[in-house]
């Protein structure tokens, strides 16, 4: 009973957009592939994270804005589940922590509301009325955001699944970085893969953080 309470608690800890779990049971593999699936899940995860540009499991964040004119703020996380409210807070010019404020919800909106689980980009939007307190420069705002694992976006899922067999793939068969032999002016030889298969490529495209 002690080692399946440290194997559970083992596994919410992982980093991975799915459950070790799942990933053994599609695969068929058992208990001696552990390590080799959790760092193939890891390693996918995070791949998929710095490929998306954004944090996409749940986690807590912290974010800074200079106020210059527009009173409309993009969270850089989302889908945005909660903001702390005693941790929204505006100060001075000289950014001065004696003279933060908690700002009182009553003064900003959050767009789209938090908790609706949509994956399109979170803002933070203060009342013209906010701009009474002498001097505002700054806002400062924890909130936190992103999906549970197990209860992420079924392509998105299947996105980390693709790619982490894919990787367990090259590591079982000695391959790492290589696609195997091919032909080319008139000899065999090696060349380097693809960091990631185009078809996970094509299942994270709407995840992926659009840049102007």
């Amino acid at each position: 009973m002690q080692v399946t309470m440290i194997n559970n608690k083992a596994a919410k800890k992982l980093h991975s957009l799915i459950p070790l779990a799942d990933f053994k049971a599609v695969l068929g593999t058992d208990d001696r592939d552990d390590a080799l699936s959790r760092y193939c899940l890891v390693t996918a995860t995070y791949t998929i994270e710095q490929y998306c540009m954004r944090r996409l499991l749940r986690g807590r964040h912290f974010e800074r804005f200079e106020v210059l004119g527009d009173l409309i703020f993009p969270l850089r996380e989302y889908p945005v589940v909660s903001i702390n409210s005693e941790q929204l807070t505006m100060r001075n010019e000289k950014g001065e922590m004696s003279n933060e404020k908690i700002i009182d919800p009553k003064y900003y909106s959050i767009v789209p509301d938090c908790g609706t689980n949509m994956d399109i980009p979170f803002f933070i939007v203060l009342l013209p009325e906010i701009r009474r307190w002498r001097r505002l420069r700054y806002i400062r705002v924890v909130y936190t955001a992103g999906y549970l694992p197990g209860k992420v976006p079924a392509d998105l899922a299947s996105a980390c699944l693709e790619l982490a067999a894919w990787n367990m793939g090259r590591y079982r068969g000695r391959r790492i970085g290589m696609t195997g032999a091919v032909r080319g002016q008139g000899k065999d030889g090696e060349h380097y893969e693809m960091s990631m298969p185009l078809q996970v490529r094509q299942l994270l495209e709407t995840y992926r953080r659009k840049v102007i």
